[in-house]
């Protein structure tokens, strides 16, 4: 089998540090191009090098701004496909409308099928993310998607932070199962705690189901904005006697006012990877930032070879 011609590594304007990274860990450079913003908010990207039957890797998270970010994601994808790249690998490592997963009420869109609808219309031949807020998102899209896992970057870091009678938890039901193997590579026992949002304020009531009294907690999830639920969960633990409260969360999207909040809680400790940059907000101190660049160079470079990406998360 003959040797594939050399990765094309693209980075978007919504991921040009992680782009950067992932490139290094890769021994490329970022190919060039040019993203440009006209003052009645048009967008315009030109790749300016040959993709002609290439294999195209194009990094772009999708937050900060949101829409502007998503629209520019679509406008490379027909960029690259219209300069005849062969295949394009969308590798979008925030999805920020995946939350927008169900109708859980009426009259509702379900947003994270019409963004997957576009990325295949606009031409994209694979897509692959991390953490995916729910697995189903797979799904949505007709193309292959590979949901990546930043649990094993993530409980290196816990470890490294020496806590003692370490007891994980979930910060809803719905995060339960992730938990459990958090709790198992960390050699932790697990609590769950149960929220309820009554409005659209980003603001949950806290209830905790376990055993915290004496013990560090630390709190897991796929994503933060407000850091709302994070400081409701850490009061509620701080309540039921818990020595000390930290959180490892994948997305630090931390939007206005959630480093206030923070910094107010608690919570001694955030760890987040860097799948999001383009912040709103200076970080709090109490912010530790992890890169996932290497996952995402060796899922790159994996799919490159057509080697298997599941054997990366033997846990899963």
């Amino acid at each position: 089998m003959s040797e594939p011609d050399p990765i094309l590594l693209f980075a978007g304007s919504g991921s040009p540090r992680l782009g950067g990274a992932i490139a290094q860990h890769l021994g490329l450079e970022l190919g060039r191009s040019d993203t440009r913003r006209f003052s009645d908010g048009n967008l315009f990207v030109k790749v300016d090098e040959n993709v002609r039957g290439r294999d195209v890797y194009l990094i772009q998270s999708t937050v900060f701004p949101s829409n502007d970010n998503f629209m520019e994601l679509l406008f490379w994808i027909d960029a690259f496909k219209r300069a005849s790249a062969r295949t394009v690998t969308v590798i979008m490592p925030y999805f920020s409308y995946a939350k927008g997963d169900k109708k859980d009420e009426p009259r509702v869109s379900i947003r994270a099928r019409v963004c997957a609808d576009a990325i295949e219309a606009a031409g994209a031949d694979r897509v692959v993310a991390m953490d995916l807020h729910a697995p189903q998102i797979q799904g949505f899209f007709r193309i292959p998607v590979d949901n990546l896992y930043a649990m094993s970057v993530l409980c290196d870091r816990i470890e490294e932070q020496g806590r003692e009678d370490l007891v994980v938890v979930s910060p809803d039901a719905g995060y339960a199962k992730q938990a459990r193997r958090y709790a198992s590579i960390l050699g932790a026992s697990v609590a769950i705690a149960d929220k309820e949002r009554k409005e659209y304020d980003e603001v949950a009531q806290v209830w905790v189901v376990g055993d915290v009294s004496g013990r560090d907690a630390v709190i897991v999830d796929d994503f933060t904005i407000s850091a709302g639920t994070l400081v409701s969960c850490a009061d509620e633990l701080m309540r039921r006697g818990a020595r000390s409260v930290f959180a490892a969360v994948t997305h630090g999207v931390f939007a206005e006012r959630s480093m206030e909040r923070l910094d107010r809680s608690p919570i001694d400790k955030l760890i987040v990877t860097d799948t999001v940059e383009n912040h709103p907000v200076s970080l709090s101190a109490k912010v530790d930032m992890v890169s996932v660049a290497p996952l995402f160079a060796e899922a790159i470079e994996r799919i490159h070879r057509r080697r298997s990406i599941s054997v990366m998360f033997p846990e899963f």
